[in-house]
């Protein structure tokens, strides 16, 4: 049987958001938000010559460039003032994550509550500020050494132009934590994750017009478009599926006797989902994989090392080995980052603490034992998930020709903030559905 709040839910009718005053403001300030946002991507950083970068950044599109541009809306490619976007946030965010785990004084500050939370928070911040000074330092450098056949990408390199590209885009970058912080609390879901997911909504209309547009010259015949629009779609209902996948774990709480009343002996459930590392093994294996590839993507044409033609030959787009590498770092990365994120040994002993157990499991050692075998098991599975999702856009772009960058993490972010954007909907709805029947319960409990 569902509860009255499940079924609440499911009869939610979204014609309500009208009637929902707080819910529609929070939309529009969401809304606004992100315009601000798409508008900084198109505002360049000064000094730096638009015709001489886009061709420079089409020479280096296959590396880490092309990934990082399409979670920026193509601001690297236009070299906006929001260049950097939020990732240095999202790189201090995980990096302050793991070593909460690993410091004791940060684990410790971790367990503190709101004040240590805050704390942490702040510790992010930091980190995000000498993260982002680091990277767009090194990207003025970069820009000063570039030569288009046009000319160079700097018309003035030196000292001063370093300077200014560094206060840009730090700048940029704390403008984009500050909205995503503002789109949080003020407006519907996490505001990063918002970020990220309309800087590749954006690019999205202008690849389905190049897709379309291929078709019509013959580049693409028109059974491959079918069957690629069926294919993303087949793809996007696995997804959903996978991301909203749940083993639920039974927990038994026993009863008590207070008095002459018993309480308690419900049984509740501990979720555990199938991919529980998200879009992090992708995002960190594509960016170790492509990092050596953009090195060697620098190196004087008819003068690259062995080291770098070996790169550009085995580590390119669709080649085996480059997919091979891509499924070990991901398989990695979700077993490491799962570590991270979910500790049997202290969920078990959470248990113990409230009286709570898994029928047929000793509390402690014994379920702790039991959660990590079946935690081992779920992040197989999420494994070989993501490996499927992130090879299948590599073997469309090498193979098919497909000419965007369709990527499979691209495509998780996509649909996780879409899922999660719904559920923070649907839960402002039902809070303004239950205040409306506490209105009408107060209103007739006046008139008696």
């Amino acid at each position: 049987m569902a509860s009255a709040a499940e079924q609440l839910a499911s009869n939610l009718n979204w014609g309500a958001i009208g009637k929902a005053t707080e819910l529609k403001n929070r939309l529009w300030f969401t809304i606004g938000a992100l315009v601000v946002f798409r508008i900084g991507a198109y505002i360049p950083v000064p000094g730096v010559d638009p015709q001489a970068l886009a061709e420079i950044f089409h020479r280096n599109s296959g590396g880490i460039a092309g990934m990082l541009d399409v979670f920026s809306g193509g601001s690297i490619g236009r070299m906006s003032i929001l260049a950097l976007s939020i990732m240095p946030y999202i790189s201090a965010s995980i990096i302050m994550q793991i070593l909460t785990t690993v410091v004791p004084s940060l684990e410790a500050l971790k367990k503190e509550g709101e004040a240590g939370r805050k704390k942490i928070n702040q510790y992010t911040r930091f980190g995000t500020v000498v993260l982002a000074a680091f990277q767009a330092y090194g990207i003025a450098v970069g820009l000063e050494g570039q030569m288009a056949s046009t000319g160079p990408v700097v018309h003035d390199p030196g000292l001063f132009f370093r300077f200014v590209t560094l206060v840009t885009l730090v700048g940029g970058t704390l403008l984009l934590m500050w909205i995503g912080e503002q789109i949080t609390a003020r407006g519907v879901g996490n505001g990063v994750s918002l970020i990220i997911f309309s800087g590749i909504v954006a690019a999205l209309p202008g690849a389905l017009v190049q897709t379309l547009e291929l078709g019509r010259t013959g580049a693409l015949s028109a059974l491959f478009i079918i069957a690629l629009g069926v294919g993303v779609v087949a793809v996007v209902a696995v997804v959903v599926f996978v991301e909203t996948a749940q083993r639920r774990i039974v927990v038994q709480y026993p009863k008590r006797q207070v008095g002459n009343r018993m309480y308690g002996g419900e049984a509740s459930h501990l979720p555990i989902k199938i991919n529980t590392s998200g879009v992090i093994p992708p995002i960190f294996a594509s960016s170790l994989l492509l990092f050596p590839a953009t090195i060697a993507s620098f190196q004087s044409p008819g003068n690259e090392p062995g080291w770098a033609q070996f790169i550009a030959t085995y580590l390119s787009h669709g080649h085996p080995l480059y997919l091979l590498t891509y499924v070990l770092l991901i398989v990695f990365f979700c077993f490491f980052y799962t570590t991270v994120v979910f500790n049997p040994t202290d969920t078990a002993d959470n248990l113990k603490k409230n009286g709570g157990f898994v029928p047929g499991i000793r509390p402690g050692k014994n379920t702790a034992e039991y959660l990590e075998y079946i935690l081992n098991r779920l992040t197989l599975v999420g494994a070989l998930y993501l490996s499927v999702v992130c090879i299948l856009p590599e073997l469309l772009i090498a193979r098919g020709g497909v000419p965007f960058y369709f990527g499979g993490t691209s495509l998780l972010i996509v649909v996780s903030v879409t899922l999660d954007t719904v559920t923070q909907i649907q839960a402002h709805l039902l809070a303004h559905q239950y205040e409306g029947l506490i209105k009408k319960a107060r209103l007739r409990g006046k008139g008696r």
